[in-house]
């Protein structure tokens, strides 16, 4: 898949679960999924800075 089928994939998924939620519910999924990614990112820098794969 390449980078715009991806974002086009994100954007229809977007749709679909804003066409089942009310604005409320809406809000806090997008602030659920915003620290979700965020805290995937904390801890993927993490790893890559203290813990590098050892070579081979």
């Amino acid at each position: 898949m390449n980078a715009c089928e991806l974002t086009a994939s994100i954007t229809a998924l977007a749709n679909v679960i804003a066409s089942h939620y009310d604005d409320d519910t809406l809000g806090i999924l997008a602030l659920i999924l915003t620290q979700l990614g965020d805290t995937l990112a904390t801890i993927a820098a993490q790893r890559a800075i203290c813990c590098p794969p050892e070579s081979k």
